[in-house]
């Protein structure tokens, strides 16, 4: 019995030892599997690690360039892009900017170390160039689109594994017409307390709009800005006295990006204001300042300047070009001494010009020596004149050259005494100058742009041609591309009488400071006096006072101003200076007639030196295959 328990003892342990190996098997087993899984997991989240390690180095590369790209767009349009591309290419992150990069290798996808791939089809940089639809929050906008495609490749030095990362980057450039806008201004933008007004055109303010009134406001058009829309105590009001604060029936987008002209600086009001300046001495023409300035863009610049204390001196310089030294036409007279003699140069080489009549400016206080031009008597000169033809051939009024005297710059630098200023005043002007020029392949009226550092004043109706179309919003045949462009603008009606200018309103009792119905159709760029408080002294008078006035045009409205137009504040009067004052001092508003020319929104029919803002964005973003060139 002994014996036969001893064997049965030893035969279970036995059992027992084979099962305890077997169940040590299987635990070596499964940690075997348990050590390779954790390794085969580390080497798989050890791999994703580099693999978006090289997106975003791949990206930081594209992003690099694109804040250059940006930088010299909107400083230089794409002359400045262009001049600049060999500075793309080799912007890749470095470790003068940070020794992380010391670890990195960039490429351009074709075997070129340390460099981007940046491409655009067209004249080898440009990847596509046409008018179309503006993207993002600016909808309603056209433009000329100009897309650019940006590629990095980049790979990690002394890693475990060997990968590339590449990533496009589309950027789209946007050149977009100033006049494409109803009305844009380059700062706060003032509706308050304004008449009933209805604006069907888009609406941007690179900064806040001030809204609230007794009547109503109403935008038929996307407003955009780069601030907030405040209703605030503003003009001498309080907020509890505002009925409406505004009806945005296609909404608004606040917060956007600025849209700025390309200058070579910044676009605050001052610095933008150089656009209607005479450019310094030594200024070249090519600088991104001088491309923008009206002087520079101009075929006819005319320059009325003091010789000395009893001489002025009018010279009209002709020139095809900003680098064309040009032709001069010159004549002299001596207003201290005025007669018919000593100013026939005037009459005779200017037929259109008389600088002889004065009136009274009572909003500026001022006695305004007047550069006074009828623009019936200039449209015959620029098709008759020996001198203009020989700059500019043309045949039975319709220019043949390639470049055509579309603007005309005029300057009154003539010195003043205390009380006085010049300024520039357009009259006879139902019809302005205009040739046929071709443009997307058809024949069509240029029309005609008038710029001025001086203050504007319009006298009568403007680019009215048809007389049934006087006090409407009809423009769509008849009304040339126009523009008026100044430190100022003052709209006189066509019953303004110069020797009435400085009587008291309602003094007169014979009408002769009462408006009658006027008409203008051209785009509007000029300078306010921005409000500088919350008082009612203080005020600018919002876009509805934008265009001055100087006449009764109906206490209560009985007077129709009529403007098909686009209405576009860039900068700070700086010649004609003096606040807004509410009507009954200088003035009685008229009824209101303001339109957004809708022509504006073809190309073909901008005013001649329409200015292009810009604005760029991430058009789109996506990884793509290494050592290529993308999609």
């Amino acid at each position: 019995m002994k014996i036969e328990l001893a064997s049965r003892t030893s035969r279970c342990d036995g059992i027992a030892l084979i099962l305890v190996l077997c169940i040590t098997a299987l635990l070596l087993i499964m940690l075997e599997a348990t050590v390779n899984r954790t390794s085969g997991a580390s080497t798989l989240n050890a791999r994703n690690r580099q693999y978006m390690a090289g997106l975003y180095a791949a990206e930081s590369s594209t992003e690099k360039v694109f804040a250059m790209m940006k930088t010299d767009f909107l400083s230089g349009q794409l002359a400045a892009i262009t001049n600049h591309m060999g500075l793309y290419t080799g912007a890749v992150p470095n470790s003068s900017e940070n020794s992380y990069w010391n670890n990195w290798q960039f490429s351009d996808g074709q075997g070129h170390l340390n460099s981007n791939y940046v491409y655009c089809a067209l004249s080898q940089w440009q990847l596509s160039t046409n008018w179309g639809a503006v993207g993002s929050q600016y909808a309603g906008l056209y433009g000329w689109t100009n897309l650019y495609k940006v590629i990095s490749n980049a790979k990690q030095l002394n890693t475990l594994y060997n990968i590339t990362n590449a990533v496009q980057l589309n950027v789209e450039m946007d050149q977009i017409p100033v006049f494409q806008f109803a009305i844009f201004y380059n700062s706060l933008l003032e509706f308050v307390w304004c008449a009933p007004f209805t604006i069907n055109g888009l609406v941007h303010a690179n900064g806040n709009i001030y809204a609230g009134s007794i009547d109503q406001l109403t935008f038929n058009s996307l407003v955009t800005l780069t601030g907030s829309i405040v209703v605030t105590n503003w003009g001498g009001y309080t907020t509890s006295q505002y009925k409406y604060d505004g009806t945005f029936n296609a909404g608004y987008s606040t917060n956007g990006q600025t849209l700025t002209l390309p200058i070579g600086t910044n676009n605050t009001p001052a610095a933008v204001y150089q656009i209607v300046c005479m450019p310094p001495p030594g200024e070249s023409v090519t600088s991104a300042l001088a491309q923008e300035r009206y002087y520079d863009k101009a075929e006819i610049v005319l320059l009325v300047t003091n010789v000395n204390a009893s001489t002025v001196t009018v010279t009209a310089n002709l020139k095809t070009s900003a680098s064309d030294p040009g032709t001069n036409i010159t004549a002299t007279y001596y207003p201290t001494n005025y007669n018919s003699t000593n100013y026939v140069q005037i009459t005779t080489n200017f037929p259109f010009l008389t600088m002889t009549n004065t009136f009274t400016d009572q909003r500026e206080g001022e006695t305004v020596l007047a550069t006074d031009i009828r623009m019936d008597l200039l449209s015959k000169w620029l098709t008759t004149n020996a001198v203009v033809n020989a700059k500019f051939p043309n045949s039975g009024g319709v220019y043949n050259a390639s470049t055509v005297p579309n603007i005309l710059y005029v300057a009154d630098n003539r010195n003043t005494n205390s009380g006085q200023m010049t300024a520039v005043r357009l009259k006879s002007g139902t019809t302005i100058p205009t040739n046929m020029v071709t443009i997307a392949g058809q024949n069509q009226p240029s029309g005609f742009t008038v710029a001025t550092p001086n203050p504007l004043y319009v006298l009568g109706n403007y680019n009215c041609p048809v007389s049934a179309d006087l006090n409407t919003a009809t423009t769509t045949n008849n009304a040339y591309p126009a523009s008026l462009v100044s430190d100022a603008l003052t709209i006189l009606s066509g019953s303004w009488v110069d020797s009435a200018s400085n009587q008291t309103l309602g003094s007169s009792g014979g009408g002769v400071r009462t408006a009658s119905s006027t008409t203008v159709n051209a785009a509007i760029i000029t300078g306010v006096v921005y409000s500088t408080g919350s008082g009612s002294t203080q005020y600018s008078g919002g876009v509805m006072n934008l265009p001055r006035l100087l006449e009764d045009w109906g206490n209560g409205g009985s007077v129709t101003l009529t403007l098909n137009t686009s209405i576009v504040n860039l900068f700070n009067s700086a010649r004609a200076t003096h606040q807004w004052q509410q009507p009954g001092t200088y003035y009685y508003a008229p009824t209101r007639q303001f339109s957004f020319d809708q022509n504006y929104l073809n190309y073909t029919k901008q005013p001649p030196g329409t200015p292009l803002l810009g604005y760029v964005l991430r058009a789109s973003w996506a990884t793509v295959q290494p050592g290529t060139t993308g999609s």
